[in-house]
């Protein structure tokens, strides 16, 4: 009996919104750029690299560069990548659990906690 391997790739495990989304979560909370930049190679390769290309106004090669182990992007590349994906960056403090799906702000707005605007945190 031969034993047959296939190379691991996260890509082949991105196939739902829910996924992908749990993914970047997690991911992000490591707080390394660098493994966060290459985690949105991961999703642009799951989603079509070539469409997110289109979306961004960034070359498809450009976009394989700045999102490689090697890379490098600046923060706008990030940002207009996880636009064209549909996220963004919400900030929440370090041990605060925050759900899936959105901010804790809109997460309190969903669960009707508030109505109004919640008032600026102060110093």
């Amino acid at each position: 009996m031969t034993l047959k391997l296939t190379r691991f790739d996260i890509v082949d495990f991105l196939k739902t919104e829910e996924d992908i989304l749990a993914y970047l979560a997690v991911v992000a909370e490591d707080n390394d750029p660098a493994f966060f930049a290459r985690s949105l190679g991961h999703v642009a390769r799951a989603r079509g690299m070539s469409q997110l290309a289109r979306e961004t106004g960034i070359s498809r090669m450009g976009l394989i560069k700045a999102l490689s182990a090697e890379g490098n992007p600046s923060f706008a590349t990030i940002t207009k990548v996880l636009d064209a994906l549909g996220y963004r960056i919400d900030i929440v403090r370090k041990g605060f659990p925050a759900r899936m799906g959105g901010s804790e702000s809109d997460q309190r707005a969903q669960d009707g906690q508030y109505t109004e605007a919640p008032e600026a945190v102060s110093r």
